[in-house]
């Protein structure tokens, strides 16, 4: 009795997972993908997960996880002319303007913003961007992310910038454990004050992540991009107890519609 229901769930198991059209994803430009059922821990589908690849701004997952780690959300960063030298895209802080930590935070996530990661960096590493670039590279290797290693906080290519896409997973699967995360990264928008010059000036942080808008399920992670890195995505559906998360690199596939249907195959 007992190994008939062993071979019941076994099959149920199956039949659950059977959907995935792996031929499909194979066939895909995409440059490296992993699927994730969170619920049962099983790797859905694996294309080149440890191959080397250029991370983009899927980097601010983990700028964002140290700042919420040890920075005061409620702590006002002034913003210094090496905050500033970074590359688009930006909030547009000037010189001397006074933010809110969990602003930057939700401007680094949300937006994606290159200044406001770069604020985050110098300001969690007491003015030194180097020593949060270690503070990044030591969660790394704690979480065991064997083959990354950051240079930067913002994800500009850099020949010594890298990461797989298997470790990505792990960085998101631990990101996703913090409530604070999660709810920044569900967020489609963001409306925040900076004190410029003695008065308040309103901020718009919009997402890049239009799966958001597009699949009802889709709760996060993160985008990036460059020229080198290709368009990349982490992404995650929830749906009556299920729960999946996909990691995408250098696609030339539509990001959301593939995501998408990857996540209506499975939950």
């Amino acid at each position: 009795m007992i190994k008939k229901i062993i071979v019941l769930i076994l099959a149920l198991s199956i039949s659950l997972f059977g959907d995935i059209n792996k031929h499909k994803l194979d066939q895909l430009k995409i440059g490296a993908l992993i699927v994730k059922d969170l619920k049962t821990k099983n790797i859905l589908y694996s294309k080149y997960a440890q191959k080397r690849v250029r991370p983009a701004s899927l980097t601010k997952i983990m700028t964002v996880l140290m700042a919420i780690k040890h920075g005061n959300m409620n702590k006002y960063v002034i913003i210094t002319k090496a905050m500033l030298k970074v590359k688009p895209t930006i909030a547009g802080y000037k010189q001397g303007d006074a933010v809110l930590l969990a602003d930057l935070v939700k401007a680094a996530m949300i937006e994606s913003d290159n200044d406001a990661a770069k604020a985050i960096a110098i300001s969690i590493g007491g003015g030194y961007e180097k020593k949060f670039i270690a503070m990044m590279n030591e969660k790394a290797k704690q979480l065991g992310m064997e083959h990354t290693h950051f240079s930067n906080p913002c994800g500009f290519d850099a020949k010594n910038h890298y990461s797989s896409p298997n470790d990505l997973l792990i960085m998101a699967e631990y990101a996703i454990k913090s409530p604070m995360f999660n709810r920044i990264s569900n967020r489609n928008s963001y409306i925040y004050k900076v004190v410029r010059n003695g008065q308040f000036k309103t901020f718009e942080a919009n997402t890049h992540n239009r799966l958001l808008n597009k699949y009802q399920y889709a709760v996060g992670v993160k985008t990036g991009y460059t020229s080198k890195a290709g368009a990349c995505l982490i992404a995650r559906a929830k749906k009556d107890g299920q729960d999946c998360l996909i990691v995408m690199m250098n696609s030339k596939e539509d990001r959301w519609k593939t995501a998408k249907e990857i996540f209506q195959q499975i939950i």
